[in-house]
């Protein structure tokens, strides 16, 4: 059976504006250039999971119901332009529950792993936060994009301002 290269996309501050606990529709904001980036990481013949922390859910902001009609709302969004999403993991705990599932813990990963035949080495994680990149590198992810603003790096880290900027990334080094 062939290994599957995946991307792994953090939700909140990667695919969409991370507005503080987003569970509503009309609060969802897709980030520029999701959309044209998911297309171009499937043509390349990565398949994409979404790996994404909920503690909206275990503080009581929000129900799991909530954060469920959302995520079908968001996927049937990607169906609508043309992309296919894998899976998408959540851990629905708050960071007091001490959970093996929450980032910066691997436990996302490892049920992708565990579900999905992955070659870790051909796959990446984009994420937004020094956690997302954390809990990829234990579960034997080495290909880290981070997305943000702040001027640190820490190897082997690779940083970008936005999703358009990490598949340009991604294109330049498997070309290479």
């Amino acid at each position: 059976m062939t290994q599957k290269s995946i991307v792994f996309m953090d939700r909140d501050g990667v695919i969409n504006i991370d507005t503080g606990y987003p569970h509503k529709i009309e609060e969802f904001l897709f980030n520029k250039g999701i959309f044209s980036s998911a297309k171009y990481l499937i043509k390349l013949g990565y398949e994409i999971i979404i790996v994404t922390n909920q503690s909206g859910i275990g503080r009581g902001y929000f129900q799991l119901e909530d954060f469920i009609k959302l995520n079908n709302w968001m996927l049937n969004q990607f169906k609508k332009n043309k992309i296919e999403i894998l899976d998408v993991f959540y851990c629905p705990h708050s960071p007091d529950d001490d959970c093996f599932c929450r980032k910066p813990k691997p436990g996302l990963f490892k049920q992708a792993l565990r579900k999905y035949n992955i070659d870790v080495k051909k796959s990446w994680m984009i994420g937004d936060k020094f956690d997302d990149i954390i809990a990829a590198n234990y579960a034997g992810i080495e290909n880290n994009i981070l997305i943000t603003s702040k001027k640190e790096i820490i190897k082997p880290i690779k940083i970008t301002k936005n999703i358009i900027n990490s598949i340009s990334l991604i294109d330049q080094i498997i070309k290479y």
